[in-house]
């Protein structure tokens, strides 16, 4: 049985699942030691943790194991949720979840394919862009007289959606500026220049095995 001092979150700074997990541990102010990793270069000790190799991965301080994004989110927020991101203004949990899980659906395989269509044989980037774009006019349908996907202030939906939604607007900024998203874009932009965001996405160098972690957050 591992014992630790505190969590550890195995992390990479852009990836949008590891966003996530980084965004909840912020918010919920719940300490771990931050062991940021180079997925190319994929240390022991993450693939001993989780063999799927991907991150975010968290080792609780009894050596549980978690390795999908929502769930780090909930387990951080479970612990402590000031924000209320559990709880939105407007809907329920189950509402954000599916919107979410549409993100993680079509609109995550839209994305891929448009950002690096070289990956994927036939794959057109036009074609790709016009269907996620799609899910970034419902989003901002959504957003029609509110602040946040699910009221006036952020919760578990606009964190899990809005890493995702960067990538896609970065992938063409010029384009992306350019649609009639207008609430859309406002609302990735308050989010995207918030000080959470900042904090979550501040740079930390590579952990290197056998040597500690970064306490996160700082």
């Amino acid at each position: 049985m591992v014992n630790l001092r505190v969590p550890v979150l195995y992390s990479f700074r852009r990836c949008p699942y590891a966003m996530r997990a980084r965004f909840a541990l912020v918010a919920s102010g719940q300490r771990c030691e931050l062991r940021e990793v180079v997925l190319r270069d994929k240390p022991a000790d993450l693939l001993a943790a989780s063999p799927k190799g991907t991150v975010p991965v968290l080792v609780d301080i009894d050596g549980t194991v978690i390795d999908q994004s929502l769930d780090i989110m909930h387990w951080a927020l479970a612990r402590q949720d000031p924000g209320q991101w559990l709880q939105p203004d407007r809907g329920t949990h189950a509402d954000m979840l599916e919107l979410i899980a549409r993100c993680d659906g079509d609109f995550k395989q839209q994305l891929d394919r448009y950002k690096y269509p070289n990956r994927f044989e036939g794959a057109d980037m036009a074609v790709h862009r016009l269907r996620g774009a799609h899910f970034l006019m419902a989003l901002n349908d959504r957003l029609q007289g509110t602040s946040h996907l699910f009221g006036d202030r952020p919760a578990l939906a606009d964190m899990a959606i809005a890493p995702f939604v960067r990538q896609f607007a970065q992938t063409d900024a010029e384009w992306f500026a350019m649609q009639p998203w207008p609430m859309l874009q406002r609302w990735l932009d308050g989010l995207t220049q918030g000080a959470l965001w900042a904090r979550a996405t501040r740079k930390y160098s590579t952990w290197k095995v056998g040597e500690p972690g970064v306490a996160f957050p700082d």
